[in-house]
């Protein structure tokens, strides 16, 4: 059975709150929040004071912080203060990647790294044992609505087994145009954890969506 974690970028941002609570209500295990600073990414999403205020409303909830950013190493704290649960950021942002790590961890926080699409997945690979999730980006990071990217099964492939084969316990995500006709092939390649946006907010009934990828 797989994780959901629906990307709020794709909720009703007037009724942030409600949607969050009812996708939760529905079984969805995470809240994916997805931040962008407009350098890294060529978007500009939510920050510290939106997950703040989810936290608040929403204090048992699992917050799934994606960070598409230039300086994970700064914002780390900020976020984990807020009431992220795990941070995830990208080999390609620059930074020192196992300082980020270790300061993500120091902060009480599980630790997650993230490669794009053009990105090899093997260059995840030396750091699976400091991460407790590695994510696959399945479109080019930044918009969400986006068509899925089959060549990121390849890449889920390829860490289910080195993660198996060197009996790691890090999930395996995946973000990107998840949806119920991508979700399966996904779960098939090893993903632990489907990150699904419009998917799940966009559907008629978003309960019914969480429900159909959970089953996965």
């Amino acid at each position: 059975m797989a994780m959901v974690s629906p990307s709020i970028l794709s909720a009703d941002f007037a009724h942030l709150g409600s949607d969050c609570r009812a996708v939760l209500d529905a079984g969805a295990q995470m809240l994916h929040y997805d931040v962008m600073d407009g350098h890294f990414v060529p978007n500009i999403s939510f920050g510290v004071p939106v997950l703040k205020s989810l936290h608040k409303a929403l204090p048992d909830a699992f917050y799934d912080v994606h960070l598409m950013i230039d300086d994970p190493l700064t914002y780390a704290e900020p976020f984990a203060k807020a009431g992220a649960s795990l941070i995830t950021f990208h080999l390609e942002c620059g930074c020192d990647t196992a300082a980020t790590l270790a300061r993500i961890k120091a902060l009480g926080c599980k630790t997650g790294l993230s490669v794009k699409p053009h990105t090899s997945v093997q260059a995840l690979f030396p750091y699976l044992d400091q991460l407790d999730l590695a994510l696959v980006m399945s479109v080019e990071p930044g918009f969400g609505g986006q068509k899925f990217m089959p060549m990121a099964l390849d890449k889920i492939r390829a860490l289910r087994e080195e993660i198996d084969r060197r009996g790691l316990s890090c999930l395996v995500e995946v973000d990107g145009g998840v949806d119920a006709v991508t979700g399966p092939a996904c779960v098939e390649a090893g993903a632990d954890v489907l990150v699904a946006g419009s998917a799940v907010f966009g559907a008629a009934d978003p309960a019914t969506a969480v429900a159909g990828l959970k089953a996965l």
